[in-house]
């Protein structure tokens, strides 16, 4: 579990896309105010076609639509980067899990 008022950074590269502040930790998810840097603007597009696909309950786009996230962003909690993570971000706000270790799959 996170601790609350914990804060967490996005990545992509060397730069930093958003800091997050958890505000409701628990498991497995955690939630938090998302406050993005000018940078995010550029993948604020994956981040809504996602949400549109849960929204619209189409799950079967999620993998396709959520890779390009994972592989392009790094989430580091405040004891460092994560191995895996799903991240949802929705205007200010954000909801994710993650796990230190890979998965074996």
């Amino acid at each position: 579990m996170t601790d609350p008022d914990s804060e967490w950074q996005l990545w992509s590269g060397s730069t930093l896309i958003g800091t997050i502040t958890v505000d409701e930790a628990g498991m497995p998810w955690q939630h938090g105010r998302f406050l993005p840097e000018p940078a995010f603007s550029q993948f604020r597009p994956w981040f809504d076609k996602v949400n549109a696909i849960v929204e619209a309950e189409e799950f079967e786009r999620f993998d396709n639509a959520y890779d390009r996230i994972e592989s392009a962003l790094t989430l580091v909690s405040p004891s460092g980067p994560v191995a895996e993570f799903l991240l949802h971000i929705d205007q200010d706000r954000a909801w994710f899990r993650w796990d230190m270790e890979p998965s074996a799959s």
